[in-house]
C-alpha cells in the first residue's frame, strides 16, 4: 500500500508523515533554566517565568516556554486558604494566642432538634488555654463543664 493510500484510509494529511521535528541546541539548557526558575518562584506560571527568562538574557517566546512547561508537567500549586482570621478595616489581622487561663475565649452557637420537633439552641464558650467549656442551657442559666 502506498503512503498516499494509507493517509487517505486514515484521513490524515501526507505532510504529517514527512514532518521532522527540529531539536534546538539550547533546548536542554532552557529546560533546566525553566525548571530552576519554577522551583525558585513556586507561584509563578509560565508567563511570569518567561519574563524572568528574559531578565536572565534568554531570547525565548512565551509559546516555547509554555511547550516546555507542559512537557515537563509543571503546575502552579493551588493557593492555600489562610486559617480563620479576624480582619480589620486596614487589612491587618488580629488572632490572639492564649497565654494564660481566661485570656482568650471562643464562642459558638449550636442548634439541634428534639424528638418531638422542637429546636434546642445553646451558646458554647471555650477557654482556649485550658479548653474548659461553658455551656448555657435555655431556662437553666449557665452550667460549667469540661
Amino acid at each position: 500500500m502506498s503512503e498516499r493510500q494509507a493517509c487517505q484510509l486514515v484521513n490524515q494529511p501526507r505532510g504529517t508523515q514527512r514532518y521532522q521535528p527540529t531539536q534546538r541546541d539550547d533546548e536542554d539548557a532552557l529546560t533546566r533554566a525553566t525548571i530552576a526558575l519554577a522551583s525558585q518562584y513556586g507561584r509563578y506560571g509560565y508567563r511570569r517565568i518567561t519574563v524572568e527568562l528574559h531578565k536572565a538574557g534568554w531570547q525565548v517566546s512565551r509559546d516555547r516556554v509554555e511547550r516546555i512547561w507542559r512537557r515537563e508537567g509543571l503546575r502552579v500549586p493551588q493557593k492555600q486558604k489562610p486559617r480563620g482570621r479576624l480582619w480589620l478595616n486596614d487589612g491587618s489581622c488580629v488572632r490572639l494566642r492564649p497565654e494564660r487561663p481566661n485570656h482568650v475565649w471562643s464562642y459558638d452557637f449550636v442548634s439541634t432538634f428534639t424528638h418531638d420537633g422542637r429546636t434546642v439552641r445553646m451558646l458554647n464558650l471555650i477557654d482556649e488555654f485550658t479548653r474548659n467549656a461553658w455551656r448555657s442551657v435555655p431556662g437553666a442559666g449557665s452550667t460549667a463543664g469540661t
